[in-house]
């Protein structure tokens, strides 16, 4: 491995002084910092630790089902596990854990830019998910929360407990993700370097600003909800009650307007990862530059007018549910261009099979069996069969963890050399890889076929014929967090061990967050820097690269 980051990159290891990790250590000096790279890092190991104790309960609820029967909880525990579960990784988890830390990190090196343009709302950003995820998980655990993570009416405004807190805490996160957007529009918009154009950015960044857009404008719709259903709970004015003439049902749409588009703020930024992680593994530059850019934009978009395939059975009339299948069908148009164009450039290419390649290629193997069942789902009869079943629960954790953390986990392989100055264990971070690929299968395939059979999703008890199948997923679980593990131990033991110094291009990228120190300086950049080539133009970059070693 030495021999091939030598071969490919004589540019210097790292000397660690003068970094940003090195420079003012103190606790305080990270706590009020507004340093996009520390901000990036403390919204990774909070996140990481919010993913540590969902995976946990994701661990109990497997271990429940193993039995037809009572196995370790009660079904009123049961209950309120998987809303905490589902409230844990849907919005703090998957949400943010892209844009928040890879974002935060490498996006304003990408345009050689010193720090976001708002760097003290970024800050505040932070802060505001930590208080969010203490009202949501608080709010659950201490009033017993179980309507899921949907919340829907008229269950979540009648009953007692910690729906109100709940709410209030979804409402401060919904800011984070605004102000987050907010700021990283603004970036793109005005901190690009001279001689990057649109047409010239590296096409995370081009993802980052797709899922910016969605966090914008639809974020407050979600806000607007969660108000909406206090004020039901507080002043019963009859929004959401029927017999105050309001409508149940209003709530689906107003939840779902909001939550579809939310599924592309988790996987826009995958995608984003998988466009770095390709090219660059491949040698080549990516095929169809423009046509990934803008299906990114194209899927923000279409995303905002698909919200009604979640609601084919609420007793909308068959009028929409033929326009929103129709529409569920447009919107995976622009993710089949990217799927297309990322296996174009793999094409002929000389495919390098580092672990950030791995976790690419397990994307496309299992993002596309997602997209496959999701248009299974967006077809209206097939629907009916299969709504509320554990068909839906397979399909989403394909789009969701299959999607967004798998990706997510090539670009925090991708970029952990340049977060940390440390190479992480090749050998180690592989079987990770492989360990996470077959337990993940192990664990939704069998979800898959017991869901097309009738097993309804969110039971506790089962009938005995489903027992086999559920065995199977939760031993499929077990392996998965043993790989996760795994994959978790290779990328921290390494930072304790100077022997796996990285050097500050050991891919061979061409874009401008490899041509700065790992770990980089505090203000990323000593002078202002001056594109001259594209993201993707690898032969460019070498010979620029060379050319500075030899002066």
């Amino acid at each position: 491995m030495a021999e091939v980051l030598t071969q490919r990159t004589p540019a210097a290891v790292h000397q660690p002084e003068g970094n940003f990790l090195t420079e003012n250590t103190g606790l305080l000096n990270w706590m009020f910092t507004v340093d996009h790279k520390r901000i990036g890092l403390m919204y990774f190991w909070t996140i990481m630790t919010m993913f540590f104790v969902g995976g946990v309960l994701a661990l109990v609820l497997r271990t429940e089902l193993l039995t037809p029967k009572t196995t370790i909880v009660s079904a009123e525990v049961y209950n309120q596990l998987f809303t905490l579960h589902g409230v844990i990784m849907t919005f703090l988890v998957l949400v943010p854990v892209i844009p928040a830390t890879l974002g935060n990190f490498v996006l304003p090196m990408m345009l050689g830019a010193k720090d976001v343009a708002f760097p003290r709302l970024n800050l505040l950003s932070y802060y505001l998910y930590v208080f969010g995820a203490l009202l949501a998980v608080g709010a659950i655990i201490g009033g017993g929360l179980d309507t899921g993570w949907t919340f829907y009416t008229p269950y979540s405004s009648t009953i007692s407990g910690g729906v109100s807190i709940m709410t209030m805490g979804a409402f401060v996160l919904g800011f984070s993700s605004i102000l987050t957007g907010v700021n990283f529009i603004a970036t793109i918009h005005r901190l690009r370097a001279p001689g990057l154009s649109w047409y010239n950015m590296p096409l995370f960044v081009w993802g980052m600003y797709a899922t910016a857009v969605i966090q914008v404008l639809a974020t407050p719709v979600i806000g607007i909800t969660m108000v909406l259903l206090l004020m039901e709970r507080l002043f019963q004015v009859g929004i959401f009650d029927a017999s105050l003439g309001g409508d149940p049902v209003l709530f689906q749409h107003f939840f779902w307007f909001y939550s579809h588009p939310v599924v592309y703020i988790m996987i826009l930024p995958g995608m984003a990862c998988i466009s770095e992680v390709i090219p660059t593994f491949s040698h080549k530059p990516i095929f169809g530059y423009k046509a990934v850019a803008w299906s990114s934009v194209g899927i923000a978009v279409v995303s905002f007018f698909v919200w009604g395939h979640h609601m084919f059975v609420s007793g909308q009339s068959e009028f929409a549910g033929a326009i929103f299948s129709f529409l569920t069908f447009v919107v995976a148009i622009p993710s089949g261009v990217k799927v297309w164009n990322w296996l174009a450039t793999m094409y002929r290419g000389s495919i390098s099979l580092g672990a950030p390649m791995l976790y690419a290629i397990a994307f496309l193997l299992l993002f596309g069996i997602g997209g496959l069942t999701g248009l299974f789902l967006a077809t209206v009869a097939v629907d009916v069969h299969l709504h509320d079943t554990y068909f839906i629960v397979a399909h989403f954790h394909y789009v969701m963890m299959g999607g967004t953390l798998i990706a997510f986990f090539a670009g925090l392989h991708y970029w952990w050399p340049k977060m940390y100055g440390r190479m992480y264990n090749e050998f180690w971070a592989a079987m990770g890889c492989l360990l996470v690929f077959l337990g993940f299968n192990g664990t939704f395939i069998p979800q898959f076929i017991v869901g097309s059979r009738g097993m309804p999703r969110r039971y506790y008890n089962y009938l005995d014929q489903f027992q086999f199948l559920h065995v199977a997923s939760t031993i499929g679980s077990y392996v998965l967090a043993i790989g996760l593990v795994t994959m978790a131990a290779a990328l921290i033991v390494p930072l304790f061990r100077k022997r796996y110094d990285a050097p500050n291009n050991p891919w061979g990228a061409a874009s401008l967050e490899w041509t700065v120190s790992s770990p980089p300086p505090t203000h990323n950049f000593h002078h202002v820097p001056v594109v001259t080539h594209g993201p993707y133009d690898f032969k460019a970059a070498r010979r620029l690269e060379q050319m500075e070693s030899h002066s």
